[in-house]
């Protein structure tokens, strides 16, 4: 029964995101997405770690990681073909929304409660934490596939790093124990992305 859970959860938020989030307009699906991670969680009893002394295990873990991710990204601006594929990218509108709405509640917060909180908790007790991270990470890479095809980018390429990331994101959580610490490098490695691809786009 576990195992069924565990597939059921990861077949469903893949099928949402092949079926049913494209067909949803940006706005209301960061707000639909924010309050189905919410339920998720509670249905899962997913423990987020978010309230102290937990989140100070996650703060730890995840500030200094995000300061290297972000710093990162900013000299990758000096690589030539990193800045011509950043000056190409089309960028959503309005501006601020994104940034400050739909990356973190959006993307980060629904994806690091959906997939490591709510899939990560019946992955983990129903495979073990090695294949249950895999697992976890597996389905994450296969929930961009409808995004590469969108972006006209490499669908094999897409779900390989964001399949690395889940894992990543994945041992974070599980090592602080606690989802801050996820969510900071998540939302690092796109604010840190959408602030650099703006810049250039507006240095341009």
């Amino acid at each position: 029964m576990r195992r069924l859970r565990a597939l059921a959860l990861a077949a469903a938020l893949l099928a949402w995101s092949a079926f049913v989030a494209p067909r949803v307009p940006p706005r209301p699906q960061a707000v639909v997405q924010a309050v189905l991670a919410g339920v998720l969680v509670r249905g899962t009893r997913a423990r987020l770690g978010l309230a102290p002394p937990r989140l100070w295990s996650g703060l730890r873990y995840g500030v200094p990681l995000a300061a290297v991710v972000s710093a990162a990204v900013a000299g990758s601006t000096r690589i030539p073909a990193v800045r011509r594929g950043m000056a190409a990218r089309e960028l959503p509108a309005p501006t601020l929304e994104w940034l400050l709405w739909r990356i973190p509640m959006g993307t980060v917060w629904s994806e690091e409660a959906a997939f490591r909180g709510a899939l990560g908790t019946l992955t983990d007790a129903a495979f073990g934490r090695r294949w249950g991270l895999v697992l976890q990470a597996a389905t994450f890479g296969g929930k961009h596939v409808a995004d590469a095809r969108s972006a006209g980018e490499s669908v094999v390429g897409t779900v390989a790093v964001t399949g690395v990331a889940g894992l990543a994101f994945g041992w974070l959580y599980g090592r602080s124990g606690s989802l801050a610490a996820s969510m900071l490098a998540h939302l690092a490695v796109n604010e840190a992305g959408a602030v650099a691809a703006l810049w250039v786009q507006r240095r341009r």
